[in-house]
């Protein structure tokens, strides 16, 4: 097994994938822990605690251990890419409503440059 990660690793473009991937983990993990400034963790953990009596577990609770604990910290990347799916969400759902995102949807791919676009700034 060991002679098939080096040799994965002697392949240049593998193993710039490898060391990019790895890179990006790196930097997840530790966005993950860096807490926000002004952000005291404690009130926050009373409230999750609060919410996990009352109802017997909470979705704040679910949604921390999504994030590894970086919810209950306050920490940069504790948001993850759920704004970007749900601007996204909100974009197709208002494209059934509004007679120009409509139009811009069935355009091709200019229409869907501009709504990702516009995904975006919602973000």
């Amino acid at each position: 097994m060991l002679s098939a990660f080096t040799n994965c690793l002697k392949i240049p473009e593998l193993r710039n994938r490898i060391f990019f991937t790895v890179a990006l983990i790196f930097i997840a993990r530790v966005g993950a822990n860096i807490p926000l400034p002004g952000i005291d963790s404690q009130p926050l953990q009373d409230f999750m605690d609060k919410q996990a009596e009352s109802s017997g577990g909470s979705l704040l609770g679910f949604y921390n251990m999504f994030t590894g604990g970086a919810l209950l910290n306050g920490a940069l990347f504790a948001l993850g890419i759920m704004p970007y799916i749900s601007a996204s969400i909100i974009m197709q759902l208002m494209g059934a409503v509004f007679p120009t995102l409509a139009r811009l949807q069935q355009e091709g791919e200019p229409g869907r440059q501009k709504i990702s676009q516009y995904t975006r700034y919602l973000t």
